[in-house]
């Protein structure tokens, strides 16, 4: 059976970025799941396994358009230190902040006396995704998974709490929610706390 629209795909993949380093990987893990054409995964890497069957394997650069988009400067910006209510802001945090788009992750680039410098890009924006990929297993998906994903609609980076993206976006408890839509359990908030009049809520990845 080959990959098409809502398919239930098990795969293995290794992401590296352009000078051969790791990013994460599945190997040694659980395959990552997903179900194909819902958007559960990064574009660029969704449209490369269309056609693909079991046992196939394959490399596919994912550019920045078609994975986590170009880096936007107008991203990072200056919050007030007093919005983090106390906590211990450190250099290289990353906190979850719900904006009019959904929940972002907010990482701590620079801590002054009063301010704070934040980034609302993600981490991989502006980069290639390297993916080396090994497809495990296709099957049809159910109505039943159809009809549950309606009420999903946060698409997460996580597989599960070892699998840091795979450029992708897992679904379920346990799993860092991408900056879509929705945190969900996985997620520490830290008591609503508001720093400005777009985000309302820091939160931790517990």
């Amino acid at each position: 059976m080959q990959i098409a629209h809502q398919t239930v795909v098990q795969m293995h993949y290794t992401l590296k970025d352009d000078n051969g380093n790791t990013i994460d990987s599945s190997v040694g893990k659980e395959p990552l799941e997903y179900i194909q054409g819902l958007g559960m995964i990064v574009p660029g890497l969704e449209k490369a396994m269309v056609g693909k069957s079991v046992g196939d394997k394959f490399e596919v650069v994912v550019l920045p358009a078609e994975g986590y988009g170009e880096y936007n400067k107008g991203l990072v910006s200056e919050i007030p230190k007093t919005a983090f209510q106390g906590d211990d802001v450190q250099v290289g945090m990353t906190f979850y902040a719900q904006t009019p788009n959904g929940i972002l992750p907010i990482r701590i680039l620079e801590v002054k006396e009063d301010k704070v410098t934040v980034d609302a890009n993600h981490e991989l924006a502006g980069k290639n995704l390297n993916f080396a990929i090994e497809v495990v297993s296709v099957r049809q998906a159910t109505e039943k998974e159809l009809e549950s994903l309606q009420h999903h609609h946060c698409h997460c980076h996580d597989h599960e709490d070892e699998h840091e993206c795979c450029g992708g976006k897992g679904h379920g408890e346990g799993h860092e929610c991408c900056g879509g839509k929705n945190h969900g359990e996985g997620h520490e908030c830290c008591g609503g706390k508001n720093h400005d009049k777009d985000h309302e809520c820091c939160c931790k990845n517990k």
